[in-house]
C-alpha cells in the first residue's frame, strides 16, 4: 500500500467509524456468534500474495462484525464499560500513526512529559494526595500486581527481587471476599502463593469488615507470618461496594502493612466533590488505581496508577542494560522503570484529548447523570413488588433479581433468574451480566456508556418485566 492508497483507505475508515457510531443500536448488543463459527469462515493457512483492501474490509463486514459485543452501544449495561469517546478514538488514531514506543524519556519526550502532566491533573480532578506520583499502567491488574510486589520488595529490604525467596518469608495479603480476582491472580504471579491471600469477610453492605481484618492480621502474626499487603476497593466488582477506607488505612497503619487501593471503576466518581468521602484516610495508603478507560470515556486501555513513595516502585522494577543508559537518568522521568514492561503505548494523548474535550465540568455531568439514571432504576425495582434491590447503590451499578410471589427457596429463584438473564440477552436489545451475592444469583445493570441516556434505560426495564414475565421458573 502506497501512501495514496493509504489515504483514500483512511478516509473510507473514517467515515465507516462515523456511521458505525451513527448506526451503533441497529447491532444487537451482544454477539449471537456460537463456538468455532468464526474460526470455520477464516482460511487455514495465510495468504501467500498480498490480498486487495476493498477484500479485506469485506471479510471484516461479513466476518469479523458479527462475532463483535458492542460494547460501546447505548444498550451494553454488562460488566464495568470499557468506553470509547470521540476525541479518544480520534487520539488513538494519532497514537497509531505516530507508533512511538515510549519506554524512556529519550524515546519520545513529549509522551513522558505529557504522562506526568495528565497524572497531575488527574490528582488536581480527583482529591488525591499532591505529593503523590503517577504513572499509567495498561490495567487495574497490572498496577494491583505492581502493588504487592513493591511491598515485597520493600518488607524484605529490596532482596527477594536479588536472592529470591530464601524459605523465611511467610508473606499475608489482605482483601475482602468481594474483591477482584485479579488479587488472586496477583499474588501467584507475586510468588507469595494463592494460600497466603486471607480474605476477609464483608458486613451488610458487601464491605471488608475492618474488626476482621485487624483479628486475621493479629493472628497471622502469631502465627509466624508477616503482613504484606491489604487491598481495599472502592466499588467492587460483583456490586459496588465501597470498603471502609479510614478504618482499613487505621489498621494498616497499626501493623506497617501496605495498603494498595482499587478503585478501578469507582475512581471515577472522586471527580465529583460529593463523593470525595470514599477516600477518606486516601493520605495513609500506599498506592491508589483506578481506570479512565472505564468510566472516564478514554478508550481502553488506560490505568492510571499513583504511590506514595515513588522510590520503592522503581527500585522494584528498575534494571538498566547499557543499551538503555541516557544522559538523562535522574533528571525525567523513565516511565520503563515504574511498571512490568519495558515497552510502553503513548497512552496519555488519549487521556489528555478526553479532558480537554470535555472540561472537567462536562465529565462530572455525565457522571452525575450515570448516577441519577441508576437511582432512577433503583426506584423501580423498589415499587415493582415482583423485583428485589439485592444490593446498596452508591454508584451506577444495579443489583437486583426477580422475584415473583410464586418462585420461593434460593435456587427456585437462582434459576428463574438465570433463564431471564439468558431471554434478556437473546434479545439482542440489551447485555447484562450476573453475580452471586450470599449464593443468592443477582442481575447486575451497569449504567456507564459514553452513548446511554435516559431512554435507553427507560427502555431497558421495560423489557426486563415484559421478559420476566414470560419465564417460568422451575
Amino acid at each position: 500500500m502506497n501512501n495514496s492508497e493509504f489515504r483514500e483507505w483512511a478516509h473510507r475508515l473514517a467515515d465507516r467509524m462515523a456511521d458505525y457510531y451513527e448506526n451503533i443500536e441497529d447491532y444487537p448488543v451482544k454477539s449471537k456468534a456460537k463456538p468455532g463459527e468464526i474460526m470455520a469462515k477464516l482460511p487455514l493457512s495465510p495468504p501467500s500474495a498480498g490480498e486487495p483492501m476493498a477484500d479485506i474490509m469485506s471479510d471484516f463486514e461479513h466476518i469479523i462484525m458479527p462475532g463483535i459485543t458492542h460494547w460501546q452501544s447505548p444498550n451494553f449495561f454488562a460488566y464495568f464499560p470499557a468506553n470509547g469517546s470521540y476525541p479518544s478514538i480520534l487520539a488513538e488514531m494519532l497514537t497509531a500513526s505516530l507508533g512511538a514506543q515510549c519506554m524512556v524519556w529519550d524515546t519520545s519526550p513529549a509522551a513522558a512529559e505529557l504522562e506526568e502532566m495528565m497524572m497531575n491533573w488527574i490528582k488536581t480532578m480527583t482529591g488525591l494526595p499532591a505529593g503523590w506520583h503517577g504513572v499509567i499502567q495498561d490495567t487495574a491488574s497490572t498496577s494491583t500486581l505492581a502493588a504487592i510486589l513493591s511491598a515485597r520488595e520493600r518488607i524484605s529490604g529490596y532482596t527477594i527481587n536479588e536472592n529470591g525467596f530464601d524459605g523465611n518469608n511467610k508473606l499475608r495479603v489482605y482483601c475482602s471476599t468481594e474483591t477482584h480476582s485479579s488479587a488472586e491472580k496477583a499474588v501467584k504471579i507475586a510468588g507469595l502463593g494463592r494460600k497466603n491471600l486471607v480474605k476477609i469477610a464483608t458486613d451488610s453492605q458487601y464491605r471488608m469488615d475492618a474488626s476482621l481484618l485487624r483479628k486475621a492480621i493479629a493472628d497471622d502474626v502469631t502465627a509466624g507470618f508477616t503482613p504484606l499487603c491489604v487491598i481495599a476497593t472502592l466499588g467492587t466488582t460483583g456490586c459496588t461496594s465501597v470498603d471502609p477506607l479510614g478504618e482499613i488505612a487505621a489498621v494498616c497503619t497499626e501493623t506497617g502493612t501496605w495498603l494498595h487501593v482499587d478503585a478501578a471503576y469507582g475512581g471515577t466518581a472522586l471527580l465529583l466533590p460529593e463523593y470525595r468521602w470514599m477516600i477518606d484516610g486516601i493520605e495513609l495508603a500506599d498506592s491508589f488505581v483506578f481506570n479512565p478507560h472505564k468510566w472516564m470515556f478514554t478508550n481502553f486501555d488506560c490505568s492510571a496508577y499513583f504511590v506514595k513513595d515513588r522510590e520503592a516502585l522503581i527500585r522494584t522494577f528498575e534494571i538498566l542494560p547499557e543499551y538503555l543508559k541516557t544522559g538523562n537518568r535522574g533528571l525525567v522521568n523513565d516511565y520503563r522503570d515504574w511498571g512490568i514492561p519495558l515497552g510502553r503505548r503513548f497512552r496519555a494523548l488519549k487521556l489528555w484529548f478526553v479532558i480537554r474535550s470535555y472540561g472537567v465540568t462536562q465529565l462530572q455531568e455525565k457522571i452525575r447523570e450515570h448516577i441519577r439514571m441508576a437511582k432512577w432504576f433503583e426506584t423501580q425495582i423498589i415499587e415493582q413488588l415482583s423485583f428485589e434491590i439485592m444490593a446498596p447503590v452508591p454508584l451506577s451499578l444495579v443489583c437486583f433479581r426477580y422475584r415473583p410471589s410464586c418462585i420461593t427457596g434460593t435456587e427456585n429463584l437462582n434459576n428463574v433468574n438465570e433463564e431471564l438473564l439468558g431471554k434478556l440477552n437473546a434479545t439482542g436489545k440489551i447485555f447484562l451480566t450476573h453475580t452471586k451475592l450470599k449464593g443468592q444469583y443477582t442481575l447486575r445493570l451497569s449504567i456507564a456508556g459514553t452513548l446511554t441516556s435516559m431512554e435507553h434505560v427507560e427502555n431497558a426495564w421495560k423489557l426486563i418485566q415484559s421478559t420476566a414475565a414470560g419465564c417460568s421458573g422451575f
